[in-house]
């Protein structure tokens, strides 16, 4: 595979992104691979009050730029896959019914000690950063957002993993009563995702509380969500509580629902086609411009040596 020296954020910013709706999204099998994510557009309310919301915005890492303008609010706001709250991109108004104060992270399995730990003290124990990324859908659109958050990594040192852990799962709430998605029983609820350790001590590994410079919106995750740009969308796991490490290899939402078009692994590749349409190109929303994708989608020189020996794994989506 052709990896660019050349990381692919560092160069300036030069593209903003109107929505144009990807048409070809049948709704089961196009994966909650979208952005999940932003704080609420037209003007509506947050479900409850962010106690965190004086830590924004967070100053950016100059380090983490993009290839292009970021993505209006406007859409990537209202443009989100959540299956909890529908299978339409429209959810943003169901999303804003969730309670996401009072809220615990679970931390356990394969640590040195489990805990449980309150959302706001986690977040305010953590080294809070601005993040440009780039976000690539599995469905073929992506789009540009400045998340705001802490490397994954941090977290992983807070749980203090024992040696036999090799794996990371990271689980969604579950409560129909406020996700009426979850009464559709044929989906393997809660949402789960897992990384390998390694990858989530990979500095591009980061944990979203906020983005576009304040705390996270229902409808991208909030409280806390995964980011990890290399891969599918369908790998950021949205509103965590529960975080286990495993020395077992976790079977994942989309991988359980149906394994012979999402796997585990998911990391971007432009010439391994989804079973029924092309990778090789993407949609940007905003602007609807064709852009083709990469390999990785451009983080290969920080990320593609964690899969160097992997050559019997399915390693894209």
């Amino acid at each position: 595979m052709l990896i660019k020296i050349r990381r692919g954020w560092e160069i300036p910013e030069s593209e903003a992104t109107p929505e144009v709706v990807f048409l070809n999204r049948r709704a089961l099998m196009a994966g909650g691979a979208g952005l999940i994510g932003a704080s609420l557009v037209g003007g509506a309310e947050a479900a409850s009050p962010d106690p965190t919301a004086d830590l924004y915005p967070a100053k950016r890492n100059e380090a983490y730029r993009l290839d292009r303008d970021i993505t209006d609010e406007k859409y990537s706001g209202d443009y989100n896959n959540y299956y909890e709250f529908g299978t339409s991109k429209s959810i943003a108004a169901a999303a804003a019914r969730l309670k996401t104060r009072p809220w615990t992270v679970r931390i356990d399995g394969l640590v040195e000690k489990p805990i449980e730990i309150a959302i706001d003290d986690l977040v305010r124990r953590m080294p809070l950063e601005e993040r440009l990324y780039r976000h690539r859908c599995v469905e073929a659109w992506s789009m540009a957002v400045p998340w705001t958050g802490f490397p994954l990594a941090s977290l992983v040192a807070l749980a203090n993993p024992t040696g036999e852990a090799r794996y990371m799962v990271m689980q969604t709430f579950k409560d129909p009563s406020q996700a009426p998605g979850q009464k559709q029983f044929w989906y393997p609820w809660p949402y789960t995702e897992g990384l390998t350790v390694e990858e989530a001590r990979n500095e591009l590994a980061f944990m979203v509380t906020g983005i576009y410079g304040k705390p996270l919106g229902n409808q991208f995750g909030a409280p806390l969500r995964l980011a990890v740009p290399w891969k599918y969308g369908f790998k950021s796991v949205k509103a965590i509580d529960r975080i286990t490490f495993t020395k077992e290899r976790p079977k994942t939402f989309w991988e359980a629902l149906q394994s012979s078009e999402y796997g585990f692994w998911a990391n971007v590749n432009p010439e391994v086609p989804h079973p029924r349409w092309s990778q090789a190109s993407e949609r940007v929303l905003g602007t609807g411009e064709m852009r083709p994708t990469m390999i990785f989608n451009g983080y290969g020189a920080y990320v593609a040596e964690l899969y160097k020996d992997l050559k019997t794994e399915r390693l894209w989506a």
